[in-house]
């Protein structure tokens, strides 16, 4: 698992490659919530490299948006594949969280 994160437009972009699973979890937590720390209210997560994810990845993703709902402010998953789409769909989280085609939609989404 890789994630690397960056500022696009006052927006916190965070892309995690690889796999998110059990055993990834609490690094990719860590990670998250570190680059969580400051003021930022607008999070895009760039799924598109993510190739597996299992319920402690889920968990990790649930928990930073909470934290910018919490500040009242937007979170939105972008760029999913497909088995990772049907993940989101199937735990419904889905109708919680926006999920966008591609980083574009999401940044517009994001920053409306």
């Amino acid at each position: 698992m890789d994630i690397q994160n960056r500022i696009e437009n006052d927006v916190l972009i965070i892309t995690i490659d690889g796999r998110l699973d059990a055993s990834s979890a609490p690094v990719a937590e860590g990670e998250i919530n570190q680059a969580l720390e400051g003021e930022q209210n607008r999070l895009l997560f760039d799924l598109s490299g993510l190739e597996y994810l299992s319920s402690g990845g889920l968990r990790v993703i649930l928990g930073a948006a909470k934290e910018i709902r919490r500040r009242e402010g937007k979170v939105v998953l972008a760029a999913l594949k497909e088995y990772v789409y049907e993940i989101f769909e199937v735990s419904g989280f889905t109708a919680m969280i926006p999920i966008k085609k591609t980083i574009e939609e999401g940044l517009q989404e994001v920053s409306s």
